[in-house]
């Protein structure tokens, strides 16, 4: 049992080293794995983000689990999570960073500090005639997945946002969210979800999206909620089926794709300061979702997964009781400035290791969607 406690005050971030030291060690490469030769250029990206998920986090599921699908990933680093104008970060201006290759400003999404819409690595993979996909345990317009398939100001603009994604040609969308699509969350007042029902292949329950017959789907809009979908033990095992679909629809293309995956509880539940054993479920139900990804990359080689979060949530330090047991510590219910680790596999996976910057994940994607010929 790890005990859960709240600590009142500041925690210095240094509190967080022997975690991160350890889970960087849990995760050194396996004896017989055989790198991607440098320079070269993936078919396909999978990008899987554990909202707020940091160093602690990761460690929690590693003594849970000794068997975490990224303790088979090559390359290990530290992500500076820093914004353009401050320290301490938010999921819109990270999420920006990763999408556009641009650090940005609190609430921004797939904007750079100007304002002006800059190109995603969504929209890059789209020219280069790739499938997309962006998935989600919350709300499909939430901030994460918003940065990579819109461009507002506000990331609270849920309307607009709902529409520019779902117009835009994006193969795959599911997540919570509903409320943003109907008549009352758009300025037009135009009932969006009748609209794009058109367009898509469309599911509101995981029931019916495991009934479908994928090899038959070319679009698929799932909105599994009005708004978010909840915790592991309400949405059940929504997050594999997803990302089965996903992977499904998206890998018939012979041009690849890029897709996008994030769990949004291993955030919520940090800040809500929730027990040990809560995170613990959200992040070993995410690193499930890594271990399909895993699995599709061993079929299909010229993959390169990634995983890693937008930042820390929580100031979640591991010390120990009497018995030399740990006890889990909160330090905050808001986000702190910890380097948070990414884990690669697959080609380009020598890009991220060591400590880089958020927007050099951005850039570094970007590129290697570019460089397909």
């Amino acid at each position: 049992m790890i005990r859960t406690l709240t600590l009142p005050g500041h925690v210095s971030p240094l509190a967080l080293l022997p975690p991160l030291l350890l889970m960087l060690s849990a995760c050194s490469p396996r004896v017989g794995s055989s790198p991607s030769p440098p320079g070269a250029v993936p078919q396909s990206i999978i990008f899987l983000i554990a909202d707020g998920a940091g160093p602690a986090h990761w460690t929690l599921a590693a003594f849970a689990d000794e068997e975490l699908a990224v303790r088979q990933m090559k390359t290990v680093g530290l992500i500076d999570t820093r914004g353009f104008d401050h320290t301490v970060s938010g999921s819109a201006p990270t999420a920006t960073a990763y999408a556009t290759g641009v650090r940005s400003r609190m609430g921004m999404v797939g904007v750079g500090p100007d304002s002006l819409p800059r190109e995603t690595v969504l929209e890059a993979a789209m020219e280069r005639g790739m499938s997309t996909g962006l998935m989600t345990t919350t709300a499909i317009v939430d901030a994460t997945p918003a940065a990579f398939g819109a461009h507002r100001v506000r990331r609270s603009d849920s309307g607009i946002i709902a529409r520019q994604m779902s117009t835009k040609g994006i193969d795959v969308l599911m997540g919570g969210g509903r409320a943003a699509f109907r008549a009352g969350a758009q300025p037009d007042a135009i009932d969006l979800l009748a609209e794009v029902r058109q367009k898509y292949t469309y599911v509101e329950s995981i029931d019916e999206l495991r009934r479908l017959d994928l090899a038959s789907v070319d679009r698929l809009l799932g909105l599994f909620a009005e708004g978010d979908m909840g915790v592991v033990s309400a949405r059940g095992a929504a997050l594999h089926d997803m990302t089965t679909a996903a992977l499904r629809i998206l890998g018939r293309n012979p041009n690849g794709f890029f897709l996008m995956i994030e769990n949004e509880e291993s955030d919520t539940q940090a800040h809500a300061n929730a027990p040990a054993e809560v995170v613990i479920r959200e992040m070993l139900d995410f690193d499930g979702a890594v271990r399909l990804a895993l699995e599709y990359q061993a079929d299909h080689p010229q993959t390169l997964v990634l995983v890693t979060g937008d930042h820390e949530t929580g100031g979640i330090s591991l010390t120990y009781d009497q018995r030399r047991e740990v006890v889990m510590q909160y330090a905050s219910g808001a986000h702190t400035g910890v380097l948070i680790p990414i884990f690669a596999s697959g080609p380009g996976a020598e890009r991220f290791g060591g400590i880089i910057r958020n927007d050099e994940v951005g850039r570094a994607l970007i590129e290697l969607v570019r460089a397909r010929r």
